[in-house]
């Protein structure tokens, strides 16, 4: 691979990262949200899996993406629960004001709907680039 590719992909992969967070948490209010920040955060994984290989960026994503889709989903389906406590509707969500933050239960939603994207394309990326023969 390319020196100039492997050195540039480590900054952008932190620069991706850091964008996919920003579009997590601004979703509510304006576009990005879970699934948009889940695909940016892929695409960093993608880039550092093409640049170096597919062992390098499983050793930086620390958990394996399987573990990271049902860890999304079981906290996509717990936030929905507060609602049924509430008002008996599944998926009602509860909002708490921090300052001028917004935070809620819609908030762990789109975590956990980042989990699973980011978990689910990295499934797919990592299996098409590993090597055959391992």
């Amino acid at each position: 691979m390319s020196l100039i590719f492997s050195a540039m992909a480590r900054i952008f992969f932190a620069l991706m990262l850091a964008v996919s967070l920003f579009l997590l948490f601004r979703g509510h209010n304006e576009p990005g949200g879970g699934f948009v920040g889940g695909l940016v955060a892929a695409s960093a994984f993608t880039m550092l899996a093409l640049a170096e290989n597919v062992s390098v960026a499983r050793r930086a994503l620390h958990l394996h993406p399987v573990v990271l889709m049902g860890a999304g989903l079981l906290l996509a389906f717990f936030s929905g629960l507060p609602g049924v406590l509430s008002d008996r509707s599944f998926l009602a969500h509860w909002w708490f004001e921090v300052g001028s933050l917004h935070l809620g239960t819609a908030t762990l939603f789109d975590i956990g709907v980042y989990c699973v994207v980011v978990g689910g394309v990295l499934c797919l990326i990592f299996r098409l680039y590993e090597d055959p023969a391992q």
